[in-house]
């Protein structure tokens, strides 16, 4: 608790000593504020976003179309996984169809989602979604052909059933690499969604951006970059905290 303290003093002295030297030189003109923005400014907005009730919306608008893409995504992807890895054929048919859709710029293919679902949140869920699927089924095709085959057939020798290995051999040793994807995923997610909200939406964080952006509020712009950058570090930590509590075994 001690180190933990320590280091989390000296990373806030970091960040002191960082955003006075930015607002010293903002202050000087030395960093035009209109172009790179002034932490004084930004903290201003801050403050005040937090307390009107659009700033909450748009960031349960944002954090809905997040959640729901990598749901939706996560589960088609292991689904499809688990039935690659049952039928390899299925996956050697699949591949190259897999592949063209995977190479495919998801974020310019936006507004043809936005054509389809319109520019409410199904189609920030369309965007995030086909980012997250790709990512979390390569991760689970690996993770689960990369699990010791001895110990799958000692399983078998023994006289377990194949749902029995595959819960309580063949799935848990696929889950550090299942995360990792899972946590790339979850990030995708968050990109796809805030990037199809800055071209087109009824409510969002992204669409917020965008419209700071065209008035050139560069301290609102960089302040919802901040609130974005905590939510990716968030969803990071929350992911690695539950693969820790998933392998607690280990």
């Amino acid at each position: 608790m001690k180190g933990r303290l320590q280091w989390g003093a000296l990373h806030l002295v970091f960040l002191a000593v960082l955003l006075g030297m930015a607002e010293y030189a903002a202050t000087r003109r030395w960093l035009d504020p209109t172009f790179f923005g002034q932490p004084s400014g930004v903290i201003a907005y801050l403050w005040h976003a937090l307390a009107t009730s659009k700033f909450w919306v748009d960031l349960g608008w944002t954090l809905a179309g997040v959640a729901s893409s990598f749901l939706l995504g996560s589960a088609a992807a292991f689904a499809v996984g688990l039935a690659f890895v049952r039928w390899p054929n299925a996956e050697r048919f699949a591949d190259p169809y897999f592949n063209a859709l995977n190479v495919m710029p998801r974020i310019a293919l936006a507004p043809l989602f936005i054509l389809w679902f319109g520019i409410g949140l199904g189609s920030k869920v369309a965007v995030g979604c086909s980012l997250t699927f790709f990512i979390v089924l390569s991760a689970t095709v690996a993770g689960i052909r990369g699990v010791s085959q001895d110990h799958v057939t000692l399983c078998r020798t023994l006289g377990a059933g194949a749902w029995t290995t595959f819960l309580e051999v063949t799935l848990p040793g696929a889950v550090p690499v299942i995360f990792s994807g899972l946590r790339l995923g979850l990030i995708y997610a968050l990109l796809g969604v805030v990037g199809t909200e800055i071209i087109a939406s009824e409510k969002g964080l992204g669409q917020t951006l965008a419209y700071l952006g065209s008035t050139f509020d560069i301290n609102g712009v960089m302040a919802l970059l901040l609130v974005l950058a905590l939510l990716g570090v968030s969803i990071v930590r929350f992911m690695s905290w539950l693969e820790k509590r998933l392998l607690h075994w280990q």
